[in-house]
């Protein structure tokens, strides 16, 4: 499914099948295509099939990446179609057992949330508030919906600000701040005759659907392509004809940065990094009926893995580690 595919014409059914299919072409990514192919069945309504799928990627979990994420979903999921015992066990679990990821945390806090569980989903995102941010100075976008989610809750049980609130309040952009956002009372001003309510309200919800589409989007990312310094070294030595594309690893770091900005200075969108291996390139030159020494394939690999869900955002969190794989923080490594 192309991302500007309106999601009314999307045949959900067909799309999850196409995803399982591409998982076992490519099973160093199964774990992403078939998260998104679960994605489609909850959205085709067909939940049974859904956590079939994600039982598939639980019955290897120690080839997960992220194995309570795929847990979280499992559980929403179940809730969904009257499995609420069972739900409830999974998040219970997550809870106890503290992963460090936030979506995890986001995805059991709301499904509490959704289903008028609010004070187990307000102790829910706030023991992740405290696990991931207690020691962090500036909280990593990912985490941003673990306190524009405790924001909304506390809202809605009419608890007061506190300090992580006023965090949230500053990392909001929107032009409607969180408060409007999230006052219980909004759902009121819907019903009301007055225009001009209608009105304010209409305004408010069309910066929260903004909020949300952004959230939610994950349209394939512009990719530029690494090599980590063994794999380089690996690849120019089989293939010397590349040598002028990648004279040296250092300068093959220097301009994944620099063309990384330059696409950013001139407005280019939702950048990532992609990282090669070459028993991959390999694989992937041959199913193009190619040679590895062309190339012109370079950009086409980059695309094709950020395709399968490959891509990492560019640029990371100032204190983030550095995308190119040292120790150090991004601003006093190629951020600086």
């Amino acid at each position: 499914m192309r991302p500007d595919t309106p999601a009314e014409n999307v045949d959900h059914s067909a799309e999850a099948a196409r995803l399982e299919r591409t998982a076992g072409l490519y099973p160093e990514d199964a774990e992403a295509l078939l998260l998104q192919a679960a994605a489609h069945l909850e959205l085709s309504d067909d939940r049974p099939a859904a956590t079939a799928l994600y039982d598939r990627l639980l019955s290897t979990p120690d080839t997960l990446e992220n194995a309570p994420l795929v847990r979280a979903l499992k559980a929403s999921n179940l809730w969904e179609y009257d499995h609420e015992a069972e739900a409830r066990a999974i998040i219970d679990g997550i809870r106890v057992t503290a992963p460090r990821d936030p979506a995890p945390w986001v995805i059991v806090a709301e499904s509490l949330e959704s289903h008028d569980e609010l004070e187990a989903a307000h102790d829910t995102f706030t023991e992740a508030a405290t696990l991931l941010l207690a020691t962090v100075t500036e909280p990593p976008r990912a985490t941003h919906p673990v306190l524009f989610g405790r924001h909304r809750v506390r809202r809605m049980l009419g608890l007061p600000h506190d300090d992580w609130d006023a965090r949230a309040d500053t990392l909001h952009s929107s032009s409607v701040s969180l408060d409007e956002l999230h006052d219980p009372k909004r759902v009121w001003s819907l019903g009301s005759d007055n225009p001009q309510e209608l009105e304010a309200e209409i305004s408010r919800l069309r910066a929260e659907l903004g909020t949300y589409r952004e959230a939610l989007s994950r349209p394939f990312p512009v990719a530029v392509l690494h090599w980590p310094a063994q794999e380089l070294t690996e690849l120019l030595t089989a293939y010397p004809a590349l040598s002028t594309e990648y004279p040296s690893h250092p300068e093959h770091l220097a301009t994944i940065e620099s063309s990384l900005r330059e696409l950013s200075a001139s407005g280019t969108a939702n950048l990532g990094i992609v990282t090669a291996t070459v028993p991959s390139y390999e694989a992937f030159a041959a199913s193009e009926g190619s040679s590895p020494s062309d190339m012109t394939l370079l950009p086409q690999y980059a695309t094709t893995l950020a395709a399968r869900g490959r891509a990492v955002a560019w640029p990371p969190q100032r204190t983030s580690d550095c995308w190119c794989g040292e120790t150090q923080p991004y601003d006093a490594c190629h951020g600086s």
